[in-house]
């Protein structure tokens, strides 16, 4: 309201932050009306309602009139301001898009045909990485290819290797074959870290995706892996030194070495390979961890078929004593190959394998093991520890008599011809089976590993089997009585 024109309206009221029209309406009926009556009569204060706008839009209209042209003035300058600022704003609008424009052109495209130039790049790059990778398996296949053939004996560029019914190699070239099972296994090592680093960045991503790699890997790979494992399985099944040390005495002392020497390269270069070749550890341990499944379980296998065919050859020889001699001397001879392969095992230190974290290198050619610097660092101490047992020979003894005990007992308990022969020849037992023992631990010094100062001709005794020797004779005289 401006000064000098009295008003009866509160515009002060009215212009306060905090008017309520609720309020406001609630304060004008309670005025005018007796808050007991009934009905409220609204028409005073509708009527009042009314004559307050009446004033205040006569108010706004003398105002308006009397400030026309101000108004008017000051409506033409704001609209004048605006079409400068437009006008400015237009230059500055066209100039922006010329900017962006010559940006585009100079900037953007290029930006555009570099990113295109990148994603050329990189795919090419992915392409090479690519490429090199399959490039390589196929070289790795090419080289096993080669290396299978010296195995088997087709194909092979140096002398033909001729393969038995039974897929052993003939002894005058089976030296030559065996020499490429290890090499053949570091083969299919890279060839499974090829396969396996199969992750964005790594060298063999991708390589799943191309089917010569897939025919590789399915049609040659596998199939040579499993061939090369069989190859070392049988090695071990069918190690034996006893033959060699016989055919030392009747022939030349050089030539029985020779045998025996081959015999403990092949057994080296089959153990090396199955260590290489076991499952690969599925975390990163180290070399003094790892568990080399294939090789303990080959071996196991080599000791439960010698433990079992002597058990089976010796019941018989119990029902048929005029075998017995024959039947002692066979299983001697096994228990002298199980001193062998202790003996070699222990003195065979782990090959280096590129999937542990910490390996061992070899100091010499499998062929020819060194011995090791330290007990823990051979491949003796992960069968020790699968048998539960410090010493292959007395595992193979006490094994044996565990299971003979019952197989007497059952002769006695069936009775007859061979029970009374039994209790009969009891003293003539006791003391051949101890021999059986004792005669066992005699090793010919063909079948160990040279030393200096001994010759071929010599025999080595190796450990002392008295307790052996005793719960052996324990097991098939004891059930016998008195």
């Amino acid at each position: 309201m401006a000064e000098g024109e009295p008003s009866y309206i509160d515009y002060e009221a009215f212009l306060d932050p905090g008017f309520s029209p609720a309020s406001f309406a609630n304060t004008l009926v309670t005025s005018t009306n007796n808050a007991t009556d009934t009905p409220l009569d609204l028409s005073t204060p509708l009527s009042r309602v009314l004559f307050d706008l009446q004033e205040i839009d006569t108010h706004i209209h003398a105002l308006t009139t009397r400030s026309a042209l101000p108004l008017l003035s000051h409506t033409q300058s704001q609209t004048a301001a605006a079409d400068r600022i437009l006008k400015e704003s237009g230059t500055q609008i066209a100039s922006v898009t010329q900017g962006y424009e010559r940006l585009q052109k100079e900037v953007i495209q290029k930006w555009e045909a570099a990113n295109e130039a990148r994603i050329a790049a990189e795919n090419s790059l992915a392409t090479v990485r690519l490429a090199r990778a399959a490039a390589r398996c196929l070289t790795l296949g090419r080289q096993l290819e080669s290396q299978v053939s010296e195995i088997t004996g087709r194909g092979a560029t140096g002398p033909a290797l001729s393969a038995g019914s039974d897929g052993a190699t003939s002894p005058s070239t089976g030296k030559e074959g065996f020499r490429a099972l290890e090499r053949a296994a570091y083969t299919i090592l890279s060839l499974r870290e090829m396969f396996s680093a199969t992750a964005e960045g790594e060298e063999g991503y991708g390589l799943d995706r191309v089917k010569v790699i897939r025919t590789l890997r399915g049609e040659f790979v596998i199939p040579a892996e499993n061939l090369i494992k069989s190859r070392a399985q049988q090695a071990i099944n069918k190690f034996s030194l006893s033959s060699t040390s016989s055919s030392a005495g009747q022939s030349s002392v050089t030539s029985g070495y020779k045998q025996a020497r081959d015999a403990r390269a092949r057994l080296a270069t089959a153990a090396t390979t199955l260590y290489l070749l076991s499952p690969p550890p599925k975390a990163d341990i180290t070399a003094a961890n790892y568990k080399p499944e294939l090789l303990l379980s080959t071996l196991q296998g080599f000791m439960h078929t010698a433990i079992m065919t002597s058990v089976n050859t010796l019941s018989r020889a119990l029902t048929q004593l005029p075998l017995m001699d024959r039947t002692l001397a066979d299983i001697s001879a096994r228990c002298q190959d199980i001193v062998a392969l202790e003996t070699i095992l222990r003195n065979l230190r782990p090959p280096s394998h590129p999937l542990l974290i910490s390996t061992t290198t070899t100091d010499g050619p499998a062929a020819e093991p060194q011995p090791a610097s330290s007990n823990n660092l051979n491949l003796l101490q992960p069968l020790f520890q699968a048998l539960d047992t410090s010493s292959l020979p007395s595992y193979y003894w006490r094994s044996l008599a565990s299971s003979l005990s019952p197989r007497v007992q059952e002769i006695i308990n069936r009775g007859g011809v061979s029970a009374r022969s039994l209790r009969s020849n009891r003293d003539r037992l006791r003391v051949e089976i101890k021999e059986c023992v004792l005669r066992a631990s005699q090793i010919s010094a063909t079948s160990l590993p040279a030393e200096k100062g001994r010759s071929g001709t010599e025999t080595v005794v190796v450990g002392n089997w008295e307790r052996e020797a005793a719960v052996m004779v324990s097991s098939v005289v004891g059930p016998l009585g008195r």
